[in-house]
């Protein structure tokens, strides 16, 4: 059997995929993959998602140059999410979020309202083609 028909796919053939840095633990992001999203990733072993928007592939850091080095991919117990331990590298090491921030975690609930606390590293303006 392979080991991609161990994955238990929703009804669009996509899974949701976690980002954790492999040093720190942070949790950088929730994408989604597909079956050649994860076959890619592997293979590569850079972190390839499926963009729903883009209705594509998307090689994390194919614009931005905020490339994931995948150390370990992880199933979890009933198949149906992945983890990624991975490196963020690139132009700016650890930046994982569109809004150049090292973490898409950034806003904690703080007395019934979103909070931002973490700063952001570079503007994302600069950042995106």
């Amino acid at each position: 059997m392979d080991w991609l028909d161990d994955v238990k796919w929703d009804r669009d053939g996509l899974v949701p995929a976690i980002a954790q840095d492999a040093a720190s633990g942070d949790v950088l992001m929730v994408a989604w993959m597909n079956r050649d999203a994860l076959a890619a990733t592997v293979a590569r072993g850079e972190a390839t998602y499926w963009s729903r928007s883009r209705g594509r592939l998307w090689h994390k850091g194919e614009e931005s140059g905020h490339v994931q080095a995948v150390h370990e991919v992880r199933l979890d117990c009933d198949g149906d999410v992945v983890l990624l331990k991975v490196t963020q590298r690139g132009h700016e090491p650890g930046i994982a979020c569109h809004t150049g921030r090292h973490s898409c975690f950034f806003r904690r609930l703080d007395g019934g309202r979103w909070v931002v606390v973490d700063p952001v590293l570079k503007d994302p303006a600069t950042i995106y083609r």
